[in-house]
């Protein structure tokens, strides 16, 4: 054994020899342990013992503090690994449930679409059937839609078509699996609307932007910025009452509305089947014969009964007292019919009679 590069490197140790010396140390240590172990008395340690701990306890402190040290730096090292390898086996989970999750996600948000759209009531109640949009219509409108639900499911030109929000526009043609639907926002469409806090007439008209125009609004102040747009049903296309959206000012100072169902996307849809104001009225109601309970009165109690009878008894003295009583003796005797006067027969003048010989 020799040592390079320092103040002992001439110095050579003979490596067998070391490890005898080392060997040697070691046996001779653990025998005063050993010996200095034994009790000489009842409550303590042996005094070798003793002196051995105060002599090697804090050299035995520094000795250890690097081993502790390197147990510290052992532990972090295989943390850090450890946290690593986990590091990368969460991120490659996590990524395979990325598109778990974005389905989640989208499946969450239609569920949703469809608790609120099945939530939907009226009143009084309109029977419905729920579309889904296709995709919007090639034609000569700009706005409009096909939805998936036609004449075999009952839908017919002029129903309307709403959304969990309001209005979405009206059918404008059918077939038996399809329909197309014309929004609140073409330039063709015309909705006859009310004021909500007014009950003011107007009409709703689509200019092509996202926000038709209020036209031919009745009245004076009627209208103001915030107030709700409803249906008013004139000319029976449309029940009344249906939500529209909210009056605001436009740009260029005309009224506007902006439409509830501008509030989320318009793929999913539900057409009201509603053809006339008969539709809201219970038939059982009107056909109802309204006198069919009356047929036989009840029978009058005693009370009753003898109230009845002194009002039947007085009405009757009264119609006795009213009535004026006149004596025979001064009774008109009816005359006899008079009789027409004979008719004398016509006497013939002397000068037609006399001969004329008797001149």
């Amino acid at each position: 054994m020799a040592f390079r590069d320092g103040p002992f490197e001439n110095l050579k140790v003979p490596l067998t020899w070391t490890a005898a010396v080392v060997v040697v140390v070691a046996i001779a240590a653990s025998i005063l342990l050993l010996l200095g172990d034994r009790r000489d008395a009842p409550g303590g340690y042996g005094p070798v013992r003793a002196g051995t701990d105060a002599a090697t306890g804090p050299v035995a402190g520094v000795l250890a503090a690097p081993v502790r040290w390197a147990g510290a730096v052992s532990d972090y090292v295989g943390g850090y690994f450890f946290a690593v390898s986990e590091n990368r086996r969460l991120k490659a989970q996590i990524a395979e449930l990325q598109p778990w999750r974005d389905q989640a996600i989208a499946l969450k948000n239609v569920n949703a679409r469809y608790e609120a759209m099945l939530g939907i009531r009226t009143e009084p109640p309109v029977p419905m059937v729920t579309a889904r949009s296709i995709s919007e219509s090639r034609g000569p409108f700009a706005n409009a839609r096909l939805i998936d639900v036609g004449s075999s499911r009952g839908v017919k030109i002029g129903n309307p078509v709403i959304n969990e929000h309001g209005l979405v526009g009206r059918v404008i043609g059918t077939s038996g699996g399809v329909s197309r639907t014309l929004l609140l926002t073409d330039v063709t469409s015309r909705t006859p609307v009310l004021i909500d806090r007014t009950d003011a007439r107007a009409m709703l008209t689509g200019d092509g932007s996202g926000n038709p125009r209020l036209e031919f609004v009745r009245g004076t102040d009627s209208v103001r910025a915030g107030d709700r747009i409803l249906t008013s049903g004139d000319g029976g296309g449309l029940p009344r009452g249906v939500p529209i959206g909210v009056a605001a000012r436009g740009v260029d100072g005309s009224w506007r509305v902006k439409l509830f169902s501008d509030r989320g996307a318009i793929d999913f849809v539900r057409v009201m089947l509603f053809q006339d104001f008969g539709q809201l009225v219970d038939p059982e109601a009107l056909n109802a014969p309204p006198l069919s309970g009356f047929a036989t009165a009840p029978s009058p109690s005693a009370e009753q009964a003898a109230a009845i009878t002194d009002a039947t008894t007085r009405r009757a003295a009264a119609t006795t007292s009213a009535t004026p009583t006149t004596p025979a003796s001064t009774r008109a005797v009816p005359a006899a019919p008079a009789t027409a006067a004979p008719v004398p027969p016509p006497q013939s003048s002397p000068a037609a009679t006399s001969p004329e010989g008797g001149r």
